[in-house]
């Protein structure tokens, strides 16, 4: 916790009131009327894409809800989708949960391997089922990613309500829908696999409309309960699709390049508070200058920025419908907000990839055409890195571009967001598998030992962060505690300030965090010891957690040479 913001909740008398408000069992916690949860989860959304952390897209609702709250700059979850959502739904370890790697019909390589199934593995209990079983009503919509199977669906998984995109990717206008018997996306809302979408289907639009239709059925039922609430986008993932007028207000402002709108970013970061005048930073070898592109070049990815900002503002315009109907049953004030990402932004680039991707190939992606349904095309590793600033790299590494990712809390009820502490800015670190301990804290139910339900269940390994909100530690990770992640081959372990990376077979590398957040200077030579200790804690960490390495995994199992 930053001296300024303790000090400002001890002289508001805060973090007492913290303190009452966490009853250690459910039925005190009742009586202080429990909290409810929604957890907003972005997908591919880079760090610096909104206003309150440095962008120029228009977000208002969401740059409201961040500035009324406390943004998050050290919250960090694994480089790639299904394993953060594994882990944000779990506690545990991604490798101990299923998701070693993302694809629920494994490459050859994992056949046989524990925790490498690709699908959340039954020895796991779910927050949201653990929440059900403890008087909360359960609502998803949006993305899965964590089985396709109908036995791996959330409906399984303790959701009461869901609707779902079954898979990672879709089309947005929902033009790959699966029908029985076929192949494409699958969709299921409670269970049941869905024919055919609503004809004015676009993801956003109908991924919101969902959840409120979920919470509205879930409180006529059971009004009274709490909920927990889990709204998964696809947005802004690729294929890049938006509505035509909200495209539009963002033609002409990429004009200048990624190179430009890095380094404006960065400045609104400093202005912000968010980053350290004259903080070193290393542009990826990936990324090719602005200035060497051609014309041809130059307005294909100018168009695809255009439309992955009006893909964000679309999101931004949802959350504000989501937010008006809590404030219509009265449900805000006692709602726990969590928004992230579920990764750095992402560089995957079409026109780079060593094999023609076929959804690419046979659509129409001229810069005229791009965000249309008949396109499909993603906005590069130029602009990703521009989302990432000011850290190193994106979605895909273990770098901090791709790991460390825009988040911020919001909750009346706690004093994160109370009297002169709104708008602050917190940067301890902090990891996705947090959330299921702390919300299980808040919501005053006990996390599952040995067993839950019957069945023997993977242990948490993630902590609860409210002894930190409260003021009772300086850390939410002990210093000598180490927090390993690994992904195809990119590793990294994080103790204290120290952090030991190894990007896709790369020698190990190590940095100190709190003076070099953007990875630039390799202390590896100067601190032999420091590095032989945190490379003998990922042998641990790799051993207890079931990491199959092979430095040859990822170019052999994805094929390309910026995949994601």
């Amino acid at each position: 916790m930053t001296k300024k913001l303790k000090a400002k909740w001890l002289a508001t008398g805060l973090i007492s009131a913290l303190s009452l408000g966490l009853a250690p069992a459910v039925a005190q916690a009742e009586e202080q009327k429990r909290p409810n949860f929604l957890i907003i989860l972005a997908d591919d959304l880079g760090f610096s894409d909104l206003g309150a952390f440095g962008g120029e897209i228009r977000t208002p609702n969401l740059d409201r809800i961040a500035y009324d709250g406390v943004r998050l700059t050290g919250y960090h979850t694994s480089s790639m989708c299904a394993p953060t959502r594994a882990q944000l739904l779990t506690g545990v370890d991604n490798h101990r949960s299923g998701l070693g790697q993302m694809d629920d019909a494994p490459h050859e390589r994992y056949q046989g391997l524990q925790g490498y199934e690709g699908a959340l593995r039954s020895d796991v209990a779910t927050l949201p089922e653990i929440l059900r079983d403890n008087g909360y009503r359960t609502v998803q919509s949006g993305k899965w990613h964590l089985g396709s199977a109908p036995e791996k669906d959330p409906s399984q998984r303790g959701f009461e309500y869901s609707f779902v995109l079954a898979q990672g990717s879709h089309h947005h206008f929902g033009q790959d829908v699966s029908v029985l018997g076929g192949t494409g996306s699958i969709y299921r809302e409670n269970g049941q696999t869905l024919t055919e979408l609503p004809a004015d289907f676009y993801s956003t639009d109908t991924f919101t409309t969902k959840l409120i239709e979920g919470l509205e059925q879930t409180r006529q039922k059971q009004d009274g309960k709490p909920f927990f609430a889990y709204l998964a986008y696809t947005a802004p993932h690729w294929p890049l699709h938006a509505s035509p007028e909200v495209i539009a207000k963002y033609r002409g402002v990429y004009d200048a390049g990624y190179d430009v709108l890095r380094e404006q970013r960065i400045q609104r970061q400093v202005e912000l508070g968010l980053v350290e005048e004259g903080q070193a930073r290393v542009p990826s070898e990936e990324v090719r200058p602005w200035t060497d592109l051609n014309e041809e070049e130059k307005a294909y990815y100018i168009a695809t920025q255009e439309v992955y900002a009006a893909m964000v503002d679309q999101l931004d315009q949802n959350v504000g419908r989501l937010v008006e109907y809590l404030k219509s049953t009265g449900e805000y004030e006692n709602t726990v907000i969590l928004f992230h990402s579920d990764n750095g932004a992402a560089g995957r680039d079409f026109r780079r990839d060593k094999e023609p991707f076929a959804p690419y190939a046979e659509a129409d992606n001229r810069p005229e055409i791009i965000g249309k349904p008949e396109s499909f095309a993603a906005v590069g590793s130029g602009w990703a890195e521009a989302a990432s600033a000011p850290a190193r790299l994106y979605k895909r590494y273990q770098s901090e571009g791709g790991t460390r990712v825009v988040s911020f809390l919001h909750y009346d009820g706690l004093p994160l967001t109370g009297g002169q502490v709104k708008g602050a800015i917190d940067n301890v670190y902090t990891h996705v598998r947090d959330v299921a301990p702390t919300f299980l804290e808040l919501a005053g139910v006990p996390v599952p030992q040995g067993t839950y339900n019957g069945r023997d269940i993977q242990p948490v390994s993630g902590r609860s962060q409210v002894a930190y909100w409260k003021g009772e530690a300086s850390r939410v990770y002990p210093a000598d505690e180490p927090v390993g992640g690994e992904l195809y081959g990119s590793k990294s372990l994080r103790k204290g300030d120290w952090k030991l990376v190894s990007l896709q077979g790369v020698d190990w590398t190590l940095y100190n965090i709190a003076k070099d957040p953007g990875e630039t200077l390799d202390l590896g030579a100067t601190h032999p010891e420091k590095l032989a200790e945190l490379k003998a804690d990922w042998e641990t960490y790799a051993r207890e957690n079931w990491v199959y390495e092979d430095p040859t995994l990822y170019a052999q199992q994805l094929g390309s040479t910026n995949p994601q």
